[in-house]
Protein backbone atom coordinates (compact mmCIF):
# COMPACT_ATOMS: atom_id res chain seq x y z
CA UNK A 1 0.00 0.00 0.00
CA UNK A 2 3.05 2.47 1.03
CA UNK A 3 4.30 1.27 -2.64
CA UNK A 4 1.62 2.40 -4.20
CA UNK A 5 0.88 5.87 -2.42
CA UNK A 6 4.46 6.44 -3.57
CA UNK A 7 4.10 5.78 -7.10
CA UNK A 8 0.70 7.74 -7.50
CA UNK A 9 3.05 10.93 -5.48
CA UNK A 10 5.40 10.19 -8.04
CA UNK A 11 3.31 10.05 -10.83
CA UNK A 12 1.60 13.20 -9.40
CA UNK A 13 4.60 14.86 -9.67
CA UNK A 14 5.83 14.11 -13.55
CA UNK A 15 2.16 15.08 -14.39
CA UNK A 16 2.85 18.22 -12.89
CA UNK A 17 6.29 18.75 -14.37
CA UNK A 18 4.99 18.00 -17.93
CA UNK A 19 1.76 20.13 -17.35
CA UNK A 20 4.19 22.77 -16.59
CA UNK A 21 6.72 22.10 -19.64
CA UNK A 22 3.48 22.13 -21.63
CA UNK A 23 2.38 25.45 -20.67
CA UNK A 24 5.66 26.75 -21.14
CA UNK A 25 6.09 25.99 -24.76
CA UNK A 26 2.80 26.95 -25.41
CA UNK A 27 3.61 30.60 -23.59
CA UNK A 28 6.93 30.68 -25.82
CA UNK A 29 5.10 30.02 -29.56
CA UNK A 30 2.59 32.32 -28.43
CA UNK A 31 5.09 35.03 -27.45
CA UNK A 32 7.42 34.00 -29.31
CA UNK A 33 8.30 37.61 -31.71
CA UNK A 34 7.97 39.57 -28.55
CA UNK A 35 10.47 37.22 -26.81
CA UNK A 36 12.96 37.51 -29.90
CA UNK A 37 12.63 41.17 -29.74
CA UNK A 38 13.85 41.40 -26.10
CA UNK A 39 16.80 39.42 -26.27
CA UNK A 40 17.44 41.53 -29.70
CA UNK A 41 17.21 44.59 -26.82
CA UNK A 42 19.21 43.37 -24.34
CA UNK A 43 21.48 42.18 -26.82
CA UNK A 44 21.87 45.71 -28.15
CA UNK A 45 21.83 46.93 -24.77
CA UNK A 46 24.68 44.83 -23.68
CA UNK A 47 26.76 46.15 -26.69
CA UNK A 48 26.01 49.80 -26.70
CA UNK A 49 27.29 49.46 -22.96
CA UNK A 50 30.55 47.96 -24.12
CA UNK A 51 30.93 49.82 -27.31
CA UNK A 52 30.57 53.17 -24.97
CA UNK A 53 33.24 52.09 -22.54
CA UNK A 54 35.60 50.52 -25.10
CA UNK A 55 35.15 53.63 -27.67
CA UNK A 56 34.27 56.34 -26.12
CA UNK A 57 34.56 56.76 -22.42
CA UNK A 58 37.90 54.44 -21.97
CA UNK A 59 40.02 57.33 -24.54
CA UNK A 60 38.09 59.96 -22.70
CA UNK A 61 39.83 58.68 -19.20
CA UNK A 62 42.92 58.65 -21.22
CA UNK A 63 42.92 62.11 -22.63
CA UNK A 64 41.45 63.46 -18.98
CA UNK A 65 44.49 61.97 -17.69
CA UNK A 66 46.81 63.23 -19.91
CA UNK A 67 44.89 66.65 -19.44
CA UNK A 68 45.55 66.91 -15.66
CA UNK A 69 48.90 66.17 -15.42
CA UNK A 70 50.09 69.85 -15.88
CA UNK A 71 47.91 70.77 -12.94
CA UNK A 72 49.09 68.65 -10.86
CA UNK A 73 52.03 69.98 -11.17
CA UNK A 74 51.46 73.10 -10.93
CA UNK A 75 49.63 72.18 -7.46
CA UNK A 76 53.02 70.36 -5.91
CA UNK A 77 54.41 73.49 -6.36
CA UNK A 78 51.98 75.37 -4.84
CA UNK A 79 50.94 77.25 -7.78
CA UNK A 80 47.18 77.42 -6.83
CA UNK A 81 46.35 79.82 -9.67
CA UNK A 82 47.83 78.03 -12.53
CA UNK A 83 46.96 74.96 -11.38
CA UNK A 84 43.07 75.82 -11.22
CA UNK A 85 42.75 77.90 -14.27
CA UNK A 86 46.25 76.70 -16.32
CA UNK A 87 48.85 79.05 -17.47
CA UNK A 88 47.40 79.81 -21.24
CA UNK A 89 48.58 76.70 -22.69
CA UNK A 90 47.53 74.33 -21.14
CA UNK A 91 44.50 73.28 -18.60
CA UNK A 92 43.84 74.12 -15.10
CA UNK A 93 41.67 71.47 -13.09
CA UNK A 94 38.57 73.62 -13.47
CA UNK A 95 39.31 73.11 -17.20
CA UNK A 96 39.20 69.78 -16.67
CA UNK A 97 36.38 69.28 -14.89
CA UNK A 98 34.31 70.97 -17.53
CA UNK A 99 35.62 69.15 -20.64
CA UNK A 100 35.78 66.13 -19.32
CA UNK A 101 32.97 65.84 -16.90
CA UNK A 102 32.08 62.34 -15.76
CA UNK A 103 35.64 60.86 -15.77
CA UNK A 104 37.27 59.83 -12.74
CA UNK A 105 40.14 62.58 -13.27
CA UNK A 106 37.44 65.12 -13.93
CA UNK A 107 36.08 63.85 -10.22
CA UNK A 108 39.55 63.94 -9.07
CA UNK A 109 40.09 67.10 -10.45
CA UNK A 110 37.13 68.54 -8.15
CA UNK A 111 39.05 67.30 -4.74
CA UNK A 112 42.67 69.59 -6.46
CA UNK A 113 40.35 72.41 -6.99
CA UNK A 114 38.63 72.33 -3.62
CA UNK A 115 42.08 73.09 -2.15
CA UNK A 116 43.17 75.06 -4.82
CA UNK A 117 40.34 77.41 -3.63
CA UNK A 118 40.81 76.39 0.04
CA UNK A 119 44.89 78.02 -0.69
CA UNK A 120 43.42 81.24 -2.50
CA UNK A 121 41.68 82.28 0.22
CA UNK A 122 38.34 81.58 -1.79
CA UNK A 123 36.29 79.69 0.49
CA UNK A 124 32.93 78.98 -0.83
CA UNK A 125 34.32 77.84 -3.88
CA UNK A 126 36.48 75.37 -1.59
CA UNK A 127 33.01 74.15 -0.27
CA UNK A 128 31.54 73.98 -3.60
CA UNK A 129 34.17 71.89 -5.61
CA UNK A 130 34.78 69.63 -1.91
CA UNK A 131 31.19 68.50 -1.47
CA UNK A 132 31.01 67.63 -5.11
CA UNK A 133 34.09 65.50 -5.03
CA UNK A 134 33.31 61.65 -4.57
CA UNK A 135 36.02 59.80 -3.13
CA UNK A 136 35.98 55.86 -3.53
CA UNK A 137 39.42 56.49 -1.43
CA UNK A 138 39.11 56.25 1.86
CA UNK A 139 41.83 58.39 2.73
CA UNK A 140 41.26 61.24 -0.27
CA UNK A 141 38.10 61.61 0.88
CA UNK A 142 39.14 62.21 4.75
CA UNK A 143 41.43 64.42 3.60
CA UNK A 144 38.41 66.60 1.54
CA UNK A 145 36.47 66.74 4.46
CA UNK A 146 39.22 67.75 6.42
CA UNK A 147 39.89 70.56 3.78
CA UNK A 148 35.99 71.26 3.94
CA UNK A 149 36.43 71.82 7.90
CA UNK A 150 39.26 74.52 6.78
CA UNK A 151 36.98 76.06 4.43
CA UNK A 152 33.59 76.30 7.42
CA UNK A 153 36.47 77.63 9.62
CA UNK A 154 37.43 80.37 7.68
CA UNK A 155 34.24 81.47 6.98
CA UNK A 156 33.37 81.40 10.84
CA UNK A 157 30.79 78.76 10.37
CA UNK A 158 32.09 76.93 13.57
CA UNK A 159 29.81 74.13 13.88
CA UNK A 160 29.58 73.23 10.41
CA UNK A 161 33.72 72.73 10.57
CA UNK A 162 33.30 70.64 13.75
CA UNK A 163 31.03 68.15 12.23
CA UNK A 164 33.27 68.00 8.92
CA UNK A 165 36.04 67.14 10.99
CA UNK A 166 34.57 65.05 13.13
CA UNK A 167 33.52 62.89 9.89
CA UNK A 168 36.83 63.35 8.74
CA UNK A 169 38.77 61.09 11.24
CA UNK A 170 35.77 58.84 11.15
CA UNK A 171 36.31 58.84 7.50
CA UNK A 172 39.49 56.88 7.54
CA UNK A 173 40.52 55.86 10.94
CA UNK A 174 44.29 55.90 12.02
CA UNK A 175 46.72 56.95 14.02
CA UNK A 176 47.68 60.38 12.52
CA UNK A 177 44.70 61.91 10.27
CA UNK A 178 42.37 60.68 13.04
CA UNK A 179 43.52 62.58 16.22
CA UNK A 180 44.61 65.35 13.96
CA UNK A 181 41.12 65.63 12.49
CA UNK A 182 39.35 64.70 16.26
CA UNK A 183 41.14 67.55 18.01
CA UNK A 184 39.93 70.22 15.79
CA UNK A 185 36.67 69.09 15.92
CA UNK A 186 37.22 69.42 19.52
CA UNK A 187 38.08 73.06 19.67
CA UNK A 188 35.39 73.59 16.77
CA UNK A 189 32.90 72.73 19.10
CA UNK A 190 34.01 74.56 22.03
CA UNK A 191 34.37 77.57 19.51
CA UNK A 192 30.64 76.90 19.08
CA UNK A 193 30.02 76.61 22.88
CA UNK A 194 29.32 72.44 22.53
CA UNK A 195 31.14 71.62 25.61
CA UNK A 196 29.68 68.53 26.18
CA UNK A 197 30.87 67.17 22.47
CA UNK A 198 34.34 68.99 22.92
CA UNK A 199 34.62 66.39 25.82
CA UNK A 200 33.51 63.74 24.03
CA UNK A 201 35.69 63.62 21.05
CA UNK A 202 38.87 64.52 23.23
CA UNK A 203 38.11 61.38 25.44
CA UNK A 204 37.49 59.35 21.67
CA UNK A 205 41.86 60.56 21.52
CA UNK A 206 42.75 59.91 24.98
CA UNK A 207 40.76 56.23 24.37
CA UNK A 208 41.73 55.50 21.35
CA UNK A 209 45.01 57.33 19.91
CA UNK A 210 46.84 57.95 23.44
CA UNK A 211 50.24 57.40 21.62
CA UNK A 212 49.35 60.13 19.15
CA UNK A 213 50.90 63.53 19.24
CA UNK A 214 47.70 64.99 20.33
CA UNK A 215 47.03 62.10 23.14
CA UNK A 216 49.58 63.31 25.09
CA UNK A 217 48.56 66.06 25.51
CA UNK A 218 44.78 65.42 25.33
CA UNK A 219 43.71 65.84 29.47
CA UNK A 220 44.11 69.57 28.68
CA UNK A 221 42.22 70.05 26.45
CA UNK A 222 39.54 67.71 28.28
CA UNK A 223 40.15 69.73 31.90
CA UNK A 224 39.75 73.08 30.08
CA UNK A 225 36.21 71.94 28.25
CA UNK A 226 35.36 70.16 31.65
CA UNK A 227 36.38 73.81 33.38
CA UNK A 228 33.82 75.66 30.85
CA UNK A 229 30.94 73.27 30.88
Amino acid sequence: MAKQNVKNEGDERLESIETTLSNTELFIEKNQKAIVIVLAVLIIAVLAVFGVKKYYLEPREKDAQAAIFHAEQYFENDNFASALNGDGNYLGFVNVIDEFGGTKTANLAKYYAGVCYLNTGDFNNAIKYLKEFKGKDVIVASLALGAMGDAYMELGNVAEAAKSYESAAMKAENGFTSPMYLLRAGMAYEMAGDYQKAIDVYKKIKAEYPNSNEGFSIEKYIAKAQAEL
